[in-house]
């Protein structure tokens, strides 16, 4: 792969990850305004009968709602995300209008850099595609409930805060999440490739250096054995 299409190609995964990170940012955020600040992801609750008079009214009951850190954590990984993309896509763009290429130091700085976001944000889908999971889980009461946890955003959970598209919410925000995964998986990967080709260009350019200097050694040790023959002559 050319140097110009590798940079490009970096330039497009920056893009979608970018892309992506916004994705999770808006849903997450207006998930907290909605629940003004409590986490759904881990929140451990049980259905329990509540008898109003004549008729039997069920209500979910949240036991302990989940740590606010899991919510912020994937927030703030997705925030990293979206900002370090935008940084990196403007300088592969700088890079190729500018025709500059990168020092073998550059590139692997710019490697573990991938990485580290690569590390956070894998943290961050983890945490959300569990935490959900449990939260459906509670809600639904492992499948035992006529309804799935899509189906009851939409019902009265008497919970007090505003719950209904916190599904939407969480979907978008797991897909987001993971498909931005996908794209710093590209990235560290166009990176790694990088930091190869330098290294490989730079390596051929030491053996050229150091092929020319053994002609060159060669050239003048014939010079000065002809010039000492036509001496002796």
């Amino acid at each position: 792969m050319g140097k110009n299409k590798l940079v490009f190609a970096q330039g497009s995964c920056y893009f979608l990850a970018f892309l992506f990170s916004f994705i999770v940012v808006v849903p997450l955020t207006e998930n907290c305004h909605d629940f003004h600040g409590r986490c759904l992801l881990f929140t451990e609750g049980m259905w329990l009968n509540t008898n109003l008079t004549v008729q039997e009214h069920q209500r979910f009951t949240v036991q302990e709602w989940g740590s606010p850190a899991a919510c912020h954590y994937s927030l703030l990984a997705a925030l990293l995300s979206l900002s370090v993309a935008i940084g990196l896509a403007w300088r592969s763009l700088y890079l190729l209008c500018k025709g500059f290429d990168e020092t073998c130091l550059e590139s692997f700085a710019a490697l573990m850099l991938n990485i580290f976001i690569l590390f956070v944000v894998f943290i961050a889908c983890t945490i959300i595609s569990v935490g959900f999971d449990m939260w459906c889980d509670a809600i639904t009461e492992k499948g035992s409930m006529p309804n799935s946890c899509e189906e009851l955003q939409n019902m009265d959970l008497d919970l007090n805060p505003e719950n209904s598209a916190f599904y939407d919410q969480f979907s978008l925000a797991q897909f987001g999440l993971w498909a931005a995964w996908l794209a710093w998986l590209g990235i560290t990967i166009l990176a790694f490739l990088k930091v190869y080709h330098n290294y490989r260009q730079e390596d051929l350019l030491e053996n050229l250096i150091h092929e020319k200097e053994l002609l060159l050694g060669r050239a003048s040790s014939r010079t000065f054995f002809q010039d000492e023959k036509s001496g002796m002559i």
